[in-house]
């Protein structure tokens, strides 16, 4: 009897903790929907120089990872690259035009990718988001620039002597 209690007890709390890890089990369009309006919400943020609202739809341990080389940054990193746009009243502007969103079914974890239109023409955004304390979020963002196949090598060309004191740096680093 005692270990049948003790059976029950625990495929209850494993049946209770599974429920919260796994918000959108039964419906996961809904969970695309929201994932898919969290990321509008925080492109919005950023293109009105939101700062509080931008960063609010970040994991405390999120990483950044922009258009540079060395731009591979943690949340307070980030912040305070960001600060100082922001402070200007004009952050970024990024509007998706293409988007598409997996869904993990038992972690709560969700990837996506997106095409974006943005003042450095078409760019791409790929992600993790994580669902916390009742709502998605952004753990993990890249954004890199998209450049045509026949051009890549003008654009390897360019970038020659910044790659290669970039490379022997972090070779020194190891």
């Amino acid at each position: 009897m005692k270990h049948t209690l003790l059976f029950f007890s625990f495929c209850f709390i494993s049946l209770l903790a599974s429920s919260q890890t796994m918000p959108y089990q039964s419906n996961k369009e809904q969970a695309k929907n929201e994932i898919s309006q969290t990321i509008d919400t925080w492109h919005e943020a950023a293109a009105e120089a939101n700062f509080q609202n931008y960063f609010n739809l970040l994991t405390e341990d999120a990483i950044f990872i922009g258009t540079d080389a060395t731009e591979n940054w943690n949340k307070n990193e980030f912040k305070a690259y960001s600060k100082p746009h922001f402070d200007k009243g004009r952050a970024w502007s990024f509007k998706s035009v293409e988007r598409n969103i997996y869904l993990e079914d038992k972690k709560g974890i969700a990837w996506f990718d997106e095409l974006l239109d943005t003042h450095m023409g078409i760019c791409r955004g790929s992600g993790v988001m994580r669902y916390e304390n009742g709502s998605w979020k952004i753990a993990h963002y890249v954004l890199s620039i998209e450049i045509p196949n026949e051009n890549v090598p003008e654009i390897v060309d360019i970038k020659k002597d910044i790659d290669s004191k970039l490379l022997e740096t972090l070779k020194k680093q190891q």
